[in-house]
């Protein structure tokens, strides 16, 4: 006897953190992909991606939401074109400080959306790709910014009974590309690059993190590289 699928959202950036997300929960659940424009440089070469990752995991629908607010009020180097994006540092540890390229809160508007979305749905789940031990240090990916946050849906939804899942926050960036890889997780449609959009830059916090990975691995990065500093 088959049970009917739970309904599960995921905030599906386009990396490869959000495709595993979006792997384990399109095995798992009826998938819904929600993306969000906010202004941030490569947003037309992550929105291509995302697209492309919710297309071949089979998800149910696609919601793109847009907005300028980050833009607007600037102060990451995602957003605001007057600072620049810095390349990874040679000596200090990634992640041993808060990031120029840390938007204000950002997750906590993801997640108010997909809350949202999940309760007009019936979902039951948020799947968001947040990674504490190998991020760049924003505080918006601890573990317990989300806990804090379940409390926020507990009290503040209809029935209180929407979960938000982060089933990557532990783990090492190696090990998110060995599980991507058991699941199938189509990496080569990915974009993680902070400033690139035709070729990755190879060389900001977030492209030195991913190939570093990918050679922990003992892989080779499918998508392309200007170098590759990682």
């Amino acid at each position: 006897m088959s049970f009917p699928r739970t309904r599960a959202v995921v905030c599906l950036s386009g990396g490869m953190d959000s495709v595993v997300c979006a792997a384990l929960t399109a095995r798992d659940h009826d998938a819904y992909a929600l993306h969000f424009s906010y202004g941030q440089r490569t947003e037309e070469r992550e929105l291509k991606s995302a697209r492309a990752v919710a297309e071949t995991l089979g998800f149910k629908d696609f919601l793109h939401v847009k907005f300028d607010f980050f833009r607007r009020i600037g102060g990451s180097a995602l957003t605001d074109d007057s600072i620049a994006v810095p390349k990874a540092p040679e000596e200090e540890p990634i992640g041993h400080s808060v990031p120029v390229t840390y938007v204000p809160f950002r997750n906590a508007h993801f997640l108010s959306a997909a809350v949202s979305w999940a309760e007009v749905l019936g979902a039951r789940h948020i799947v968001i790709g947040a990674v504490e031990q190998d991020s760049s240090g924003y505080p918006d990916c601890r573990p317990a910014y989300y806990e804090a946050f379940q409390t926020l849906i507990e009290r503040g939804t209809k029935d209180g009974d929407i979960k938000v899942s982060t089933p990557l926050i532990h783990m090492r960036k190696k090990e998110i590309v060995a599980l991507g890889l058991e699941l199938n997780a189509p990496f080569h449609l990915t974009w993680s690059c902070y400033s690139g959009a035709e070729a990755a830059c190879g060389e900001c916090d977030s492209c030195v993190l991913r190939l570093r990975a990918f050679r922990e691995a003992g892989l080779t990065d499918p998508i392309p590289y200007v170098s590759s500093k990682g």
